[in-house]
């Protein structure tokens, strides 16, 4: 027992701090709103009216995440504004896969003792790739958690709603033997695989996010902040010409276990290496560690983001509609729903 009056500031806990950084971020949601919004941020929840555009029998679907280790980058490198962007569209490659255009978004932001600049910077990201998709950020939640969390350090995770007809959801249902596999390249890690990079970059091989590696463009700390790419506007105009069979995301677990979660039970894929450039990133990597292909193909992405299911009668209209760099990959074959290579 004290004689002192304690306060929720001496447990950790500053409010002022925490009202003037919300003040902020309710500045940088509002510039993300479209016209379904019918709340104000600071609402207990966000409301949104769904415009469904003339659909027949629309479905709504949704999506949860977070962008992993990855932060301990963006603290190492004091860079917090690029995290927020990444998380945004890694929720809509998600939604995406299933023919899924974004509605809108919510964000929960968790700290140990609130830097509001921090997580204000943070949010900047969030609402930053919320405009760029047409989504809008309707809310979300800031908690400060000392005592959980380290100084200095924080999480951040999403939520996102989007919409299909029902008649062009991908499902993976239509994908039969001899389809074909296009990838569209990533420019990173993206948001998986950071526990791995982290422990050959900074332990293994001594390096810190400021050292220059023979092979990479800038420093280690810019390549592992390279951002997630949002995919959708590049399908865009494919999923409306319904000329894609299936799309996967590839994120934590590479091509190997996220191309194999659209296959139908008789389909396997076929993937031929060396058919799509490595990133130098990947291959930086593989070098200081020592890993072997086959770990790589499961814990990165290798270069690849996105894989796309196509008939070959429909490739050269699909590969008309791409306006980014694309690979074909390889095949559907017969076998059960797995992930092979070939050399």
């Amino acid at each position: 027992m004290t004689n002192e009056s304690i306060t929720y500031k001496d447990a950790g806990v500053d409010i002022d701090a925490s009202n003037a950084a919300k003040k902020r971020i309710r500045d940088l949601a509002r510039k993300t709103f479209t016209p379904g919004v019918l709340s104000d941020i600071g609402a207990f929840g966000g409301m949104y009216a769904c415009d469904f555009g003339g659909m027949k029998n629309p479905v709504l679907v949704s999506s949860t995440d977070g962008v992993g280790t990855k932060l301990k980058i963006a603290v190492m490198m004091n860079r917090h504004n690029t995290v927020g962007a990444d998380l945004v569209n890694h929720c809509i490659n998600d939604i995406l896969v299933q023919g899924a255009k974004p509605l809108f978004f919510m964000d929960y932001v968790a700290t140990g003792r609130l830097d509001p600049d921090v997580i204000v910077s943070v949010v900047e990201g969030v609402a930053r790739g919320c405009k760029e998709a047409g989504c809008a950020l309707i809310g979300g939640e800031t908690a400060e958690m000392p005592g959980f969390y380290a100084d200095g350090e924080y999480d951040v995770a999403g939520f996102i709603v989007g919409i299909v007809d029902r008649s062009r959801i991908l499902d993976g249902k239509s994908i039969r033997h001899g389809d074909l596999l296009v990838a569209l390249p990533s420019v990173g890690l993206h948001t998986n695989g950071y526990s791995l990079a982290r422990k050959v970059f900074f332990e293994a091989a001594g390096l810190s996010p400021n050292s220059h590696v023979d092979g990479l463009e800038g420093t280690v700390g810019d390549e592992l902040l390279k951002p997630h790419v949002n995919y959708e506007p590049v399908v865009r105009e494919a999923l409306a010409k319904g000329l894609i069979e299936g799309l996967a995301h590839i994120t934590g677990g590479g091509i190997t276990e996220n191309l194999n979660r659209i296959l139908p039970d008789d389909c396997q894929a076929e993937v031929q290496l060396g058919s799509w450039p490595i990133i130098p990133l990947c291959k930086t990597l593989a070098r200081l560690g020592n890993i072997e292909q086959g770990e790589m193909l499961r814990a990165t992405n290798m270069g690849v983001g996105m894989v796309i299911v196509v008939r070959p009668s429909n490739l050269d209209a699909l590969l008309a509609t791409l306006k980014t760099p694309h690979y074909q990959i390889g095949r559907i074959i017969p076998g059960e729903p797995r992930v092979t290579y070939r050399s």
